[in-house]
C-alpha cells in the first residue's frame, strides 16, 4: 500500500466522476417533488453548498496528510473510540454500495432486461466490481481518464440532442413558492452527490502533490456539480416538474423524448452508457474503500484477500436491502440525507473540532 500513487488529475477525474454516480439518473425526481418548478435552484444552490462540504473535507483530509480515515480516527479519538468509529464508517460504503447494485438490478428488469431475475443481474454487476477493486485504486484511477474522455462526449451529445426540446415555461413561474422548498431540495441535492465524497478521505494518503489536494477535490466535485445542474434543469425544463417528479428514473424518461427529424430516436442508450459508467466507478471505489477500511481496522496488510467475501456479502445485501423500487426510491428520498449527513458532515466536524481542540490543549500545556 505504501507504493501505492495516483496523480491530481487522475483524482480529479475520479471526483468527478464519482460526484456523478447515479445520480445522473435519479437525483432530479427528488428536489422537483420539493421545489417544482424551481427545482434548478436547488441544483445551483446544492453545488454551492456541497462545494463548503467538500472544502471541509479537505480541511479534515490535511490534518493527517499521511494517514486515511481509519487510521487518524484512532490518532485524534484514541485507540479504542477510533475502532469503535471507524467500524461504524464500515457500514457507510457497505450499505451504500448494496444499495446501488439494488438499484442498478431495478433499472435493468424494469427497461431493458426485463425477463432477466433481478439476481443475476447484481451477480453479474458484482463480478466486474471485484475484478476492479481487485486491480487496485491506481488501475481504476488511470481507465477512468479513458472513460472520463468518452463520458464527456457522451454528455455533450445528449445535452445537444435536448436543446431543441426546451421549454421555458416549463420554469416559470420562478420562486412560486418561495425560498423556502429551494432550500429542502437543495438539502438533498447536498446530501446525495457531496456529503458521499467522505470515502476520499480513505484515499488522500496515496495522492501525489499533497498540498494541492484540497485544490484537485474540489474542481472535481465542482465538475461533477454542473453536470448534474445542467440535468437537473434539462429535466425540468423538457418534461416539466410534474413528470420529473412522478418518474423514478427521471433522466431515462428524459432520454427517451429525444426525437430530431424522422431518423434519430430511441438514444436513450447514450443515457444508460453514461449511467452505467459512473455508476460503476462508484461502486467500484467504494468497494475498494470498504476493504482498504476493514483491512486497516483488523491490521491486515493485503486488503484483496476481503475483497470476495465482501462481494458474497454484498450481493446478498443488495437482495434484501429493498423490496421493490417503489420502496427504494421512497426510502432513498426520505431517509437517506440524514444517513449521508451524519459519516458526510457531522462525522467530519466532529473529527475537526477534537482535532482542534486537542491542539489547543497541547499548545497550552494541559
Amino acid at each position: 500500500m505504501n507504493n501505492i500513487r495516483i496523480d491530481l488529475p487522475q483524482f480529479t477525474i475520479l471526483v468527478t466522476l464519482i460526484t456523478i454516480g447515479d445520480s445522473i439518473l435519479v437525483l432530479p425526481a427528488i428536489p422537483a417533488s420539493l421545489a417544482k418548478q424551481d427545482a434548478w435552484l436547488s441544483g445551483i444552490l446544492g453545488l454551492l453548498i456541497g462545494l463548503f462540504v467538500v472544502y471541509l473535507l479537505g480541511t479534515v483530509g490535511k490534518l493527517y496528510p499521511h494517514l486515511t480515515l481509519v487510521e487518524y480516527n484512532e490518532k485524534i479519538l484514541g485507540k479504542w473510540p477510533g475502532i469503535v468509529i471507524s467500524i461504524l464508517f464500515l457500514f457507510y460504503p457497505l450499505l451504500s454500495i448494496a444499495a446501488h447494485i439494488r438499484e442498478i438490478g431495478d433499472f435493468t428488469t424494469t427497461h431493458i432486461m426485463t425477463n432477466t431475475p433481478v439476481v443475476m443481474v447484481h451477480l453479474l454487476f458484482v463480478v466486474i466490481i471485484i475484478m476492479g477493486a481487485r486491480l487496485g485504486i491506481e488501475v481504476i484511477a488511470r481507465s477512468g481518464e479513458i472513460f472520463f474522455f468518452i463520458f464527456t462526449i457522451l454528455f455533450f451529445v445528449f445535452v445537444i440532442a435536448l436543446i431543441p426540446l426546451i421549454e421555458w415555461k416549463n420554469v416559470e413561474p420562478i420562486l412560486e413558492g418561495g425560498i423556502k422548498p429551494v432550500i429542502n431540495g437543495a438539502i438533498t441535492v447536498v446530501a446525495f452527490p457531496y456529503m458521499e465524497l467522505v470515502v476520499f478521505l480513505m484515499i488522500l494518503p496515496y495522492v501525489k502533490h499533497q498540498q494541492k489536494i484540497r485544490k484537485s477535490f474540489l474542481i472535481g466535485s465542482l465538475c461533477g456539480g454542473l453536470v448534474l445542474v445542467i440535468i437537473i434543469a434539462l429535466t425540468i425544463l423538457v418534461l416539466g416538474y410534474d413528470l420529473t417528479q412522478r418518474s423514478f428514473y427521471p433522466t431515462f424518461a428524459l432520454a427517451k423524448s429525444i426525437r430530431i427529424g424522422d431518423f434519430l430516436e430511441r438514444i436513450e442508450v447514450i443515457l444508460a452508457v453514461m449511467w452505467i459508467l459512473t455508476t460503476y466507478y462508484k461502486i467500484t471505489f467504494y468497494f475498494y474503500i470498504l476493504n482498504l477500511a476493514l483491512a486497516q481496522i483488523v491490521r491486515i496488510k493485503e486488503p484483496r484477500i476481503l475483497i470476495y467475501p465482501m462481494g458474497l456479502i454484498v450481493t446478498v445485501l443488495s437482495l434484501v436491502i429493498s423490496p421493490n423500487a417503489a420502496y427504494f426510491n421512497d426510502a432513498i428520498s426520505k431517509y437517506w440525507p440524514f444517513y449521508d449527513s451524519t459519516f458526510g458532515l457531522l462525522l467530519p466536524l466532529f473529527l475537526l473540532i477534537v482535532a482542534f481542540l486537542r491542539k489547543k490543549t497541547v499548545k497550552e500545556g494541559y
